[in-house]
């Protein structure tokens, strides 16, 4: 992954109709989108390119801005500003993250930050069919791919089936639980969005109040028997759902 500055060679027409802005950000859009610029790639900051470019700061940093606002690019401070990094696509279907980054082509990680036992909340009680206080395991991880922190994952499993910390550092959760026996066959999940706190925001690499994608899922087996209850994060700069829809 490239770390030079990268400096976009463009001649701007002042007697152009489009936008000052446009002329800097749609080149710069292009050579991203057609990979030519690697993820991870630093550009040129707000000043460098006003005073190459020969236009206003305001106009340099709206390019930047429009890039950023098509998540094309990550603009930190004290950092720069970079390509964004490959995201990931995933189907909207059944399925475990950690084998669909594997299929992706990503090498992902894992980091249990929370495995302990407890006394079933309200909450969690209902989404497992199971009586309030019923002992079950919580387990939280933080998902990694190539590196780059991707996904906090909350998950509430029956006692009597939940994987070990050590094994959920190594697998994916639904791996483990078919070696148990366990088959997920049917989910109910909602997809949301959410500003980051700041302790997610610390763990995602993300500034304060960024974006965050979210899901909520209860996955059941063949016999309609909760098996998990999960309640997960995403950072909205490197993840995003797909679905075919088809018309009624």
């Amino acid at each position: 992954m490239s770390r030079e500055q990268f400096a976009l060679d463009v001649v701007v027409d002042r007697s152009s109709p489009l936008p000052l802005h446009a002329q800097i950000a749609n080149p710069l859009a292009q050579l991203i989108e057609s990979g030519e610029l690697a993820p991870g790639t630093r550009l040129e900051d707000e000043v460098s390119m006003a005073q190459r470019l020969q236009v206003s700061r305001p106009t340099a940093r709206k390019a930047l801005e429009t890039l950023a606002n098509r998540g094309l690019i990550i603009r930190r401070r004290g950092a720069g500003t970079e390509v964004t990094p490959r995201q990931v696509h995933r189907p909207m279907a059944l399925t475990s993250l950690f084998e669909d980054l594997v299929a992706a082509g990503h090498t992902p990680r894992t980091s249990v930050l929370e495995w302990h036992k407890e006394g079933a909340t309200p909450g969690v009680a209902s989404a497992l069919g199971i009586d309030e206080g019923a002992p079950v395991v919580l387990v939280r991880r933080l998902r990694m791919i190539d590196d780059r922190p991707l996904a906090i994952l909350t998950n509430y499993l029956p006692e009597e089936s939940a994987p070990g910390k050590a094994e959920l550092a190594e697998h994916g959760l639904y791996e483990l639980l078919r070696q148990r026996g366990i088959h997920v066959s049917i989910g109910v999940q909602q997809i949301g969005a959410r500003l980051a706190t700041a302790s997610e925001a610390r763990l995602l690499n993300e500034p304060a109040g960024s974006a965050l994608l979210t899901m909520q899922r209860t996955a059941y087996d063949a016999s309609h028997i909760a098996v998990e209850f999960g309640m997960h994060v995403y950072r909205a700069s490197l993840y995003t759902y797909s679905q075919t829809v088809f018309a009624q």
